[in-house]
């Protein structure tokens, strides 16, 4: 990721070339690109190469963006860059509509067209989501293991057998605690804990698990094909009160009388920090994102739950450290960290949509042949899951947890399917396995 030029001071423009820069921001020909930049909130490293393909002068159209930006920010109470500078935001047509599709989306239910997603779908929905967030976070830090690797032993609860595997069990257990801590206020040791269960036993040196990292520690994030160094983050000594800090404005209870602030702009916005902050020596990535998942299901966003956004991370990093880069090189102007998110959020309900459709076409598919065969519910939640995985055979073990069913139960379910034609049995090593079959004519 090469590192974003900064922007030249709006300041220093004007006291280098002030009666230019009076000029400029009553010029028709320049406003056609202040607009465009406005609208898609434009940095300096993109806007001076568009400036010179309109045959402008960057440095002028600049001074118009800035200026016109400057009476627009939004500050956020108490998070600050390592200069003393809060972090600030615009609230873009484009953010605002963002926001107020995602509070429509995440408000109700999930739907079939037919009905509402069944108990049983919506836990094995989290499930796959959750598993799809734990493999992907550990993939984007590097962990060495394929996704179908991780998904056997994640579904097996195997011992992680390398150190990739140990990442994604790690992963696994702390989006897990995430859930289950959802409405427990957020501390630094809370903090501090989720880092140590992300990072037991993954890492080089023991000692950085469960710390925040020290004067001693010679932390710097780097471009991993050219070295270069691309964030330097703030010193060690500061990193208790910062994240003391963070904790607050998480939890909302900076000040009484707090400028609203929207809660997905609250939870991307604590994402970036923790990872600006990079209060510790490995897992900081990991860390934020687990943060992110918290504070939108702290808030009641429930919906979070069921979108891996890792993944699509993962399918386009430079994209991620991008938005991370224009943030810290534009005075913090959490702007284009906020955009960036967003069209991550949606890409991720987006395809929570097709995978709700796909559903619902099954449901329709199985409900053809539902009434005469008089299944019950978790039979047909069963016989639908081995068809949508039909290379994973379900032994009793394995119906027990769709299910949630004694192992006697889970027996008796699946012989019955057998005989109706609707399984078929076949012995695999030292136990009997199903896979789905067309009914009995």
């Amino acid at each position: 990721m090469r590192l974003p030029q900064s922007p030249p001071s709006s300041h220093d423009l004007f006291a280098r070339r002030g009666h230019e820069c009076a000029e400029t921001c009553f010029s028709d020909k320049y406003q056609a690109l202040v607009r465009e930049a406005q609208h898609k909130h434009l940095h300096w490293d993109r806007l001076r190469f568009l400036a010179r393909h309109y045959g402008l002068d960057p440095e002028l159209a600049w001074f118009v963006i800035s200026t016109q930006r400057q009476s627009l920010y939004k500050t956020l109470p108490s998070l600050n860059d390592k200069a003393g500078q809060p972090l600030r935001f615009i609230a873009t047509d484009a953010i605002q509509r963002d926001l107020s599709v995602i509070d429509q989306q995440f408000a109700g239910r999930i739907d079939f067209a037919g009905g509402k997603l069944s108990e049983s779908e919506g836990a094995r929905a989290i499930h796959a989501a959750l598993q799809e967030e734990a493999i992907s976070s550990s993939m984007l830090e590097g962990a060495a293991t394929t996704r179908r690797e991780a998904k056997d032993m994640l579904r097996e609860n195997r011992i992680p057998r390398t150190r990739g595997e140990r990442m994604v069990m790690n992963n696994w257990r702390a989006i897990e605690m995430v859930r289950a801590q959802r409405k427990t206020p957020l501390t630094p040791e809370f903090v501090i804990e989720l880092q140590r269960m992300l990072t037991r036993d993954t890492l080089d040196r023991p000692d950085e698990v469960g710390r925040l990292r020290t004067q001693d520690d010679a932390i710097v994030v780097e471009d991993r094909r050219t070295g270069e160094v691309i964030h330097t983050p703030p010193d060690a000594e500061t990193l208790a009160e910062r994240l003391a800090a963070m904790c607050l404005f998480a939890n909302g209870t900076m000040f009484q009388n707090e400028t609203f602030i929207h809660p997905v702009v609250r939870a991307i916005a604590l994402h970036f920090q923790l990872g600006y902050d990079h209060p510790f020596c490995d897992g900081n990535g990991r860390t934020a994102r687990a943060l992110f998942y918290w504070s939108m299901l702290n808030q009641g966003y429930w919906m979070a739950e069921y979108l891996p956004i890792s993944r699509l991370i993962y399918a386009g990093p430079a994209k991620y450290a991008a938005a991370f880069l224009y943030t810290e090189t534009d005075a913090a102007d959490l702007t284009y960290f906020l955009q960036y998110h967003l069209k991550i959020i949606h890409r991720a309900a987006d395809d929570l949509t097709l995978y709700v459709q796909r559903q619902r076409d099954k449901v329709r598919e199985l409900a053809k042949s539902r009434r005469p065969l008089r299944l019950r519910d978790r039979q047909w939640d069963a016989l639908r899951w081995m068809r949508d995985n039909p290379a994973q055979p379900v032994d009793v073990a394995r119906y027990q947890e769709l299910a949630s069913v004694s192992y006697g139960t889970a027996r008796t379910d699946l012989l019955d399917l057998e005989a109706r034609g609707l399984a078929r049995k076949m012995r695999i090593s030292r136990k009997f396995v199903y896979f789905p079959s067309k009914p009995k004519d």
